[in-house]
This record gives structure tokens, C-alpha cells and sequence, in this order.
């Protein structure tokens, strides 16, 4: 009988997990790819926030070096309304 237990008590948890696990793949939810546009505004964070730190520690070349054709590209997936809601204009180049 003490052998019985434990492979009925086995046999429960084993089916209890089961379905914890189906449970929780039903609910899962799949991450999603952020939008282009998502992409580039948390891009344009960073590059804004390299533009004042580059101005503060006199470093402002590096920075161009680095950023000058990011920039561009950034820029040049934009529409113009896009660029004006964003507020993204040319921080190296003026444009």
C-alpha cells in the first residue's frame, strides 16, 4: 500500500503540471517586434542623449565620426510629418 501512494501521489502531480503547463501556454502572449518607427525613436533617444553627453565632454568629433551616416539613414526612413511629431532633426549636419 505505502508504494501504492506514492504512485498514485506521483501520478497526480505529474498530471497537475501537465495542465499547469497547457494553462500556461493558453495565456502565453508572444512578445511582438517593435515598429520600425519604435525602433528608430528609442535609436534617436540614444543618439540624442550621445550628442549632449559628446557637447559636455568636448568630444563632439567622435561623436560625428560615429553617428554621421546613422544619422542620415535615420532620418531618410522618416516622413517629413514624422520628423516634426518626433521632433528629429539633423543634430550634426543642420539639415
Amino acid at each position: 500500500p505505502k508504494d501504492y501512494k506514492s504512485c498514485c501521489y506521483k501520478d497526480t502531480c505529474t498530471c497537475m503540471f501537465i495542465v499547469a503547463l497547457f494553462t500556461i501556454a493558453k495565456t502565453w502572449n508572444q512578445p511582438k517586434c517593435p515598429t520600425m518607427i519604435d525602433w528608430i525613436k528609442k535609436m534617436w533617444h540614444i543618439y540624442t542623449m550621445e550628442y549632449y553627453a559628446a557637447i559636455k565632454n568636448d568630444e563632439f568629433m567622435s561623436f560625428v565620426g560615429t553617428w554621421m551616416k546613422l544619422e542620415t539613414i535615420i532620418l531618410s526612413k522618416l516622413s517629413q510629418g514624422q520628423k516634426t511629431k518626433h521632433r528629429m532633426f539633423s543634430l550634426i549636419g543642420g539639415n
